[in-house]
């Protein structure tokens, strides 16, 4: 596995502005994701996300997608161009493959069968 490129400076410290930013973007949805602030500003917004992007369901992802708020997720927020070189490939790929996974899984989950009466 691949470490962080080197990263442009100051892009660490604006990632872990808008990762602490992100409570407040959820807050305006009706979502309050105390635990994932908590976790970055006890391992910084970089050290969060690289942890967090391999726990499934920790982000508040799904939450976003159902209010369509995509580009405001946490794996949205890494697979920008300015932040990119501050996360492994590894790390980038695990990012898109949420997104793209979340987005299939919510796209066919919305429609369901339901029985009909039968005459």
């Amino acid at each position: 596995m691949r470490g962080p490129r080197s990263a442009e400076p100051g892009a660490e410290g604006r990632f872990h502005k808008e990762m602490m930013a992100l409570y407040d973007r959820f807050a305006t949805l009706g979502f309050r994701p105390v635990l994932l602030r908590r976790f970055v500003l006890l391992n910084g917004g970089v050290g969060a996300a690289k942890e967090l992007v391999f726990k499934p369901g920790t982000t508040g992802l799904e939450r976003l997608l159902d209010a369509g708020k995509r580009e405001l997720s946490m794996e949205a927020m890494m697979l920008r161009p300015e932040y990119r070189d501050l996360f492994s490939e590894l790390e980038l790929k695990e990012a898109t493959q949420r997104l793209a996974s979340a987005s299939r899984s919510r796209s066919r989950g919305r429609l369901q069968a339901q029985p009909t009466e039968r005459k």
